[in-house]
């Protein structure tokens, strides 16, 4: 994979308890989707405390900071910035008032009309400090609570203005407010723990909290947390229609997440064996990428009948290069945090098991560096079709020019990348080892529809949005 990831979020409500460590440890892992800065937002007594930085989790909160974010209620971002650059500024939770009432927000997503959203606001007398989407959605819901002095409704009106995918966590005085995108595109999950309840991005947040995952937050629901339980669900305006990001069983979440109640380590062992199935090959040993690719060479070696062997070794103390700021670091970045292990593949013919191609940069550094060790051929497969169109809903791949798939045959995409071979998942295979339907999906990258209006491009989804009653 060669590109970058969006954000994660984290709220909880507990009762007798501080939420600061709980959230730092839901951040810890939620790392992976984001290492360029970090927030964590509590309240204790109607006072909010929050403290955010540039840098990893543990660089940023010492236990004396947790200590200064009291009360039992809070919510935490991890974020890489798709929209808005790379700076304190736009580093999450984002401070808003409501009213007389400091509110903090954080946010995973793209919202992909923020910048009419936005001028519009300004022409109101709205004044921003960054230039993020999320601080948009923040004014936004601030301006409609000062119309209708509730939450939730003031919720409801702005998401109906604001166009993409969210998930997002809010915190005012004593309540956390947790909220999804109508089609589910972006992903939040419920969790009990001991004296309380959490929403994060992934289930494993959840469980490295000591917590227990309940449900995913349904698409278009708004929950509000407080003194440790839900009190109180409503939903947006919806059609019923989902369009959940085939990238977060690909390559997005953690493989012991479980998303939308599909475990994603299965997924992907059953893309890997699904490849075997649709692009045999004749070589000596299966290989992944690392990380996320082990579980898909797995899958591919069993049916193969081909022997795994873990060619190349990851440094964990290096950045995810997918989601590094700039291509030039990414680039740099791949030599040192990957190496070949010496001899492994001398010799040999290799398959080399990615999740998927975006640029193309990252994979040829790779095949490089995989010839350079010996293998005599490199042949590879990829867990997912083609990327021919960008994303909008918090992926940052917005430009054609950029897509190494885009206008080009297999054997062109191998030629760019210098291996002797490509061959890519079909859609019917990424959509059965998923096991979900294709019209569930949002594959807007894959086939260039997309499930809300996107200016210039397709929209897969014509019907209007109807009021969910309740």
């Amino acid at each position: 994979m060669t590109n970058r990831e969006f954000c994660g979020v984290v709220g909880v409500s507990l009762t007798g308890r501080g939420a600061a460590p709980y959230l730092y440890r839901g951040l810890r892992a939620l790392q992976h989707r984001g290492q360029e800065s970090a927030g964590i937002a509590t309240t204790s007594h109607g006072v909010l405390h929050h403290r955010k930085g540039m840098g990893l989790v543990h660089e940023i909160f010492s236990n004396e900071i947790l200590e200064s974010l009291r009360g039992p209620t809070g919510i935490g971002h991890v974020r890489y910035s798709t929209t808005g650059t790379s700076d304190l500024e736009n580093a999450q939770p984002l401070v808003v008032k409501l009213k007389q009432e400091d509110a903090a927000l954080a946010h995973n997503g793209d919202i992909v009309n923020f910048e009419r959203v936005r001028r519009r606001l300004q022409a109101q007398g709205v004044e921003f400090l960054g230039s993020a989407d999320s601080e948009t959605m923040a004014q936004m819901i601030a301006v409609e609570f000062g119309r209708t002095r509730d939450l939730e409704a003031a919720i409801r009106r702005a998401s109906a203005e604001l166009i993409g995918g969210y998930a997002v966590v809010m915190v005012v005085g004593p309540k956390v407010i947790a909220f999804r995108d109508p089609l589910g595109i972006r992903p939040l999950v419920l969790g009990t723990l001991d004296g309380g309840v959490a929403v994060a991005s992934e289930s494993v947040a959840i469980e490295l909290m000591g917590g227990r995952l309940v449900r995913d937050v349904a698409p278009g629901e708004v929950l509000v947390l407080e003194k440790g339980q839900i009190a109180h669900a409503s939903r947006m305006a919806t059609t019923g229609e989902r369009a959940h990001c085939m990238f977060e069983w690909v390559y997005f979440s953690r493989p012991d997440s479980v998303v939308e109640e599909r475990a994603v380590y299965d997924v992907r062992h059953r893309i890997g064996r699904r490849l075997a199935q649709e692009s045999p090959v004749e070589a000596d040993v299966v290989m992944p990428v690392p990380d996320s690719s082990r579980p898909q060479a797995l899958g591919f070696s069993e049916v193969s009948k081909i022997p795994y062997a873990e060619g190349l070794i990851k440094n964990r103390f290096v950045e995810r290069t997918f989601i590094l700021p700039d291509q030039k670091r990414r680039e740099e970045e791949v030599r040192v945090k990957l190496h070949p292990v010496p001899g492994l593949l001398k010799g040999r013919r290799v398959v080399l098991l990615d999740d998927s191609i975006v640029r193309g940069t990252t994979l040829r550094e790779i095949v490089v560096m995989v010839r350079a060790a010996g293998a005599t051929r490199v042949d590879v497969r990829i867990g997912c079709p083609p990327i021919v169109a960008p994303c909008y809903f918090g992926v940052d791949m917005k430009e054609r020019k950029q897509l190494v798939a885009a206008g080009r045959t297999e054997a062109e995409v191998a030629a760019a990348v210098g291996a002797d071979s490509v061959h890519y998942l079909s859609m019917a295979g990424l959509v059965d080892a998923i096991g979900m339907r294709e019209e569930q999906l949002c594959l807007g990258c894959l086939t260039g529809r997309y499930p809300v209006e996107v200016p210039q491009e397709q929209r897969r989804f014509q019907r209007h949005l109807e009021e969910f009653p309740g």
